[in-house]
């Protein structure tokens, strides 16, 4: 018969008790039941574990055996707690990739609530544009994605929520003065800095501004940098320009429809850890702050 950690336990229980009655009573079982199992372990084993007549004593063969007993039971019980906190989302490891935006704007709420929920669970964010966030999902290093992309192999996506576009300038610029009359007309000799959404806006009358532009800045905070320098005026999301300071406007398009989409994709329901799901779950609660 081959030893089983019910055994280890069995044994070591009564080691620590000192006798039958109370191994059982802490083991859940009859004192015969324990006193078999103990028989069964020494037939195995082969000797002893116990001086004759006495459980509160070990043979010198039973305290060798009760370190490497304890020894095992120990990382025993801690794998059973890691596979059961892993089952029920209360440890594990989620890799998240996720624009700047999203980042700032959106993930402190949400890790915060994810984190009272589930402080076991490592969080690993990396925030880069939505082109790079695609290649981290073809790569397999990615577990969650929140980004402006088309459908990715593998992967289940899901609209989160989507914003308006607007121009960016200084608060005193000329634009801001009257931008309610103005159209994509007015914007044509004013320099303009591009970005990488610029080429989510798809108005032909945007066209002639954007080849225009001598700059191409991908980085947010370089990009309201050189704004406020003077040195151009930008397109932006919405959600961008949340926590924006009172230099900087936000003059959002007349156009309503152009807008910037951003999706969550996660892998299939099969394919998702319990705190992966857990985390896509917050996610999915957790409200945009958008005025339109």
């Amino acid at each position: 018969m081959a030893i089983k950690i019910d055994m280890l336990r069995c044994f070591l229980t009564v080691a620590e008790r000192g006798n039958l009655a109370d191994a059982a009573e802490a083991l859940g079982r009859t004192p015969s039941a324990v006193s078999m199992m103990l028989r069964q372990f020494e037939d195995h084993i082969g000797a002893p574990l116990f001086e004759a007549g006495r459980k509160s004593r070990l043979t010198r063969l039973g305290e060798l055996i009760r370190v490497e007993a304890g020894r095992e039971l120990t990382h025993f019980d801690s794998t059973v707690a890691a596979i059961e906190g892993l089952s029920r989302a209360e440890a594990g490891h989620v890799r998240l990739a996720v624009t700047p935006s999203v980042a700032q704007m959106l993930m402190p709420a949400i890790l915060h609530r994810f984190a009272e929920n589930h402080p076991l669970v490592r969080i690993n964010m990396r925030d880069t544009d939505s082109a790079a966030i695609g290649h981290e999902l073809a790569a397999g290093r990615a577990d969650i994605a929140l980004a402006s992309l088309g459908p990715q192999a593998g992967f289940e996506r899901a609209l989160l929520f989507s914003d308006r576009f607007g121009v960016v300038c200084p608060s005193d610029h000329p634009l801001a003065a009257d931008w309610e009359a103005l159209t994509w007309a007015d914007l044509v000799d004013i320099p303009f800095i591009a970005n990488g959404l610029c080429h989510y806006i798809s108005d032909p009358d945007f066209r002639p501004i954007l080849d225009r532009a001598t700059l191409n800045v991908s980085g947010t905070a370089a990009l309201l940098s050189l704004v406020r320098a003077g040195m151009g005026v930008t397109l932006l999301p919405e959600l961008t320009m949340q926590d924006a300071d009172a230099d900087i406007t936000f003059l959002p398009l007349v156009d309503a429809s152009i807008r910037r989409e951003v999706w969550m994709f996660t892998p299939t329901e099969s394919g998702m850890t319990p705190a992966a799901a857990a985390l896509a779950r917050t996610i999915r609660a957790q409200e945009i702050p958008l005025t339109h």
